[in-house]
C-alpha cells in the first residue's frame, strides 16, 4: 500500500472498519435483543428468496458493474493527484564509458549519508516526488533538542545545492524540520564512530 495514495488508503480502510464496525452491531443485536435469531432467520429467508429471483445472470453483471465503478474511482482519485511519486533522473552525456543515470535512490542515500554525518541530526528521510510537472526532492530532518533550524535548513540547503551541481540539474526542494519524542529523549552525546 506504499505506492497507493494516503487518501485512498484510508478511505479504504474506513470503509472496511465501518462495515466491521455495522456488522458487529447486527450479531450483538441478534444475540441480545429477544426474538432476535428469529428476525433474523426470517430476514435472511426473504434476502436468499430475492436473490434466487434475480438469477444468476443479474449478479454476474451486478458484479461487473461494482468492478467497473471501483476502476472508475481509483483511475479518478489517481488522476487528481496533486503530488505524485516520479523518477528523478538526470542522464549526462555518453562518453566512451557509457551513459550515467542518476536516480531518485542515489540522491536520496547521498543525501541520507552526508546527514547521518552530523551528530545534530538524528534521523533524516529523502524522498523524490513531482510537483506540478517538476522533480522535487522532499527532505525530512528530526535533529537533537537545541539544534537551530536554520542552520540545519542551511546545511540541507548546501547538501541539496552540491548533489545539483554534481548531477548537472536544478533541483528543487523543501526542507520539513521535525520535533518530537525522540529529539527529546536523545542524549546529548556525541556518536562514537
Amino acid at each position: 500500500m506504499n505506492a497507493t495514495r494516503r487518501g485512498l488508503n484510508r478511505f479504504v480502510l474506513f470503509v472496511v472498519a465501518l462495515v466491521l464496525l455495522a456488522l458487529a452491531a447486527l450479531a450483538l443485536l441478534v444475540g441480545l435483543a429477544p426474538g432476535g435469531a428469529d428476525t433474523w432467520t426470517t430476514v435472511m429467508g426473504g434476502f436468499q428468496g430475492w436473490l434466487e429471483s434475480l438469477g444468476r445472470e443479474s449478479a454476474g453483471w451486478g458484479a461487473v458493474a461494482a468492478f467497473v465503478v471501483i476502476a472508475i474511482v481509483l483511475i479518478a482519485s489517481s488522476a487528481v493527484r496533486g503530488r505524485r511519486q516520479a523518477p528523478l533522473q538526470s542522464t549526462g552525456s555518453a562518453g566512451a564509458e557509457g551513459r550515467i543515470t542518476v536516480t531518485d535512490g542515489f540522491a536520496s542515500e547521498a543525501l541520507k549519508n552526508a546527514l547521518a554525518e552530523r551528530d545534530e541530526i538524528l534521523s533524516s528521510r529523502v524522498s523524490a516526488g513531482e510537483i506540478q510537472h517538476e522533480s522535487v526532492l522532499h527532505v525530512a530532518v528530526t535533529p537533537r533538542q537545541n539544534t537551530s533550524p536554520r542552520q540545519v535548513a542551511e546545511h540541507v540547503d548546501t547538501l541539496v545545492t552540491n548533489l545539483a551541481a554534481l548531477t548537472g540539474q536544478n533541483l528543487r526542494a523543501y526542507i520539513s524540520i521535525h520535533s518530537g519524542l525522540r529529539a527529546k529523549l536523545a542524549r546529548d552525546n556525541t556518536r562514537v564512530h
